[in-house]
């Protein structure tokens, strides 16, 4: 209409969907290596690993040469295999020195890792574990699968790493989990308030691989904004989480704490 008014009606935004993990908005942020803490004074103790603690504590008074310590991604295996190490002098047997090491015999500590997946000779294995048993040299393995489900042609191992006194290790409650925050922040150089960690622990899935990839993309996160890990970005990291398991994500959070 002549000489009226023009009301210009806006398009409703669309919800755009959360970039990935790999997607983080801004300046990319330097990536600044750290490496994790793995004394025995840095080992968080827990329902769900002192029988496998207890028993590197116990060395060398062991009953038997040959130990097994089962669990999940980033449970700690590798940090017991560390405090084991310090502990005895043990070896970091790589995959292809098992042969050699079992012709040379002797009784210096072993530690073998990820014997379920890493590609070991399989004959080699079965004459280190001979000769482990018969000489009364210890070994520590480690591996994530019960050893029934260990890709070996033969029984001949699997055998041999029954006699094995073997122990689980796994988070089992929430304090285990607050204690594994920490000691990630901290290996970090990170202050996170509790109250963010207590956030995280009571919306995660549970498991320790989990914590591990939470701490590093909330570390991220908060270096491409400049700032401290608030609850904002803790929310922001599980939702990006949840994406990435294919889960919905859920509605962006606000907290009075981050303004």
């Amino acid at each position: 209409m002549a000489g009226g008014m023009v009301v210009q009606v806006a398009t409703p935004a669309r919800s755009e969907p959360k970039p990935t993990e790999d997607e983080l908005p801004g300046q990319q942020p330097l990536e600044f290596g750290h490496v994790p803490a793995h004394g025995e004074g840095d080992f968080l103790v827990g329902e769900g690993n002192e029988l496998a603690y207890g028993r590197i504590q116990a060395f060398p008074h062991w009953g038997d040469p040959l130990t097994l310590i089962l669990g999940p991604a980033k449970s700690g295996k590798s940090h017991l295999a560390r405090i084991f190490a310090d502990r005895s002098g043990a070896h970091f047997a790589g995959i292809d020195e098992l042969e050699a090491l079992a012709r040379d015999g002797g009784r210096q500590p072993l530690v073998i890792e990820d014997a379920d997946r890493t590609g070991y000779d399989e004959a080699g294995l079965f004459h280190l574990l001979n000769q482990a048993m018969r000489d009364g040299r210890p070994v520590l393995l480690t591996a994530r699968d019960d050893v029934a489900q260990w890709p070996l042609t033969t029984d001949d191992v699997r055998s041999r790493v029954r006699r094995a006194t073997a122990f689980s290790v796994a988070m089992s409650d929430d304090i285990q989990l607050s204690q594994m925050f920490v000691k990630l922040f901290g290996d970090r150089q990170i202050a996170v308030d509790p109250k963010i960690i207590g956030y995280l622990v009571a919306r995660m899935e549970r498991s320790t691989e989990e914590a591990v990839s939470l701490a590093d993309l909330m570390d991220r996160l908060a270096l491409a904004k400049g700032t401290a890990i608030t609850r904002t970005i803790a929310a922001d990291a599980l939702d990006r989480r949840r994406v990435a398991r294919g889960e919905a994500q859920h509605e962006p959070e606000r907290d009075d704490d981050d303004e």
